[in-house]
């Protein structure tokens, strides 16, 4: 059975930090490419990082980064855990969103349940 669980979003304030984990099981993780996205309310869901395949990227580099979150958040992936992480620094109430962590290889795609992120004061 297919697994991507986030966890470690919340409440926090503006410029603050969160660090969000997304834990895989059910499929071959090292074979896929994995991201995160976000989708604020009333909003199209918004790709936010990736990084590819060590088949592709042996060095497990950071893909793609969103311009508005570059300088800000970062990306990793530790593929003996079958674990991504976001860390997420200098929050802004824009980063409000539910965030998801996403998992695609060729046809296949699969989606975890999403993690509620609120920057508010």
């Amino acid at each position: 059975q297919v697994r991507l669980v986030e966890s470690g979003g919340g409440l926090v304030q503006p410029g603050g930090s969160l660090r969000l984990s997304c834990a895989a099981s059910g499929f071959t993780f090292s074979n896929y490419a994995m991201s995160w996205y976000r989708q604020a309310p009333g909003k199209e869901r918004e790709l936010v990082a990736t990084i590819d395949s060590a088949t592709i990227n042996p060095g497990l580099e950071i893909t793609y980064l969103g311009d508005s979150v570059k300088g800000r958040f970062t990306m990793s992936r530790d593929d003996d855990k079958k674990t991504v992480y976001l860390q997420m620094n200098s929050l802004k109430p824009e980063d409000t969103a539910v965030y998801f962590c996403n998992a695609h290889w060729h046809r296949l795609d699969y989606w975890g349940q999403g993690t509620q992120v609120t920057v508010s004061s």
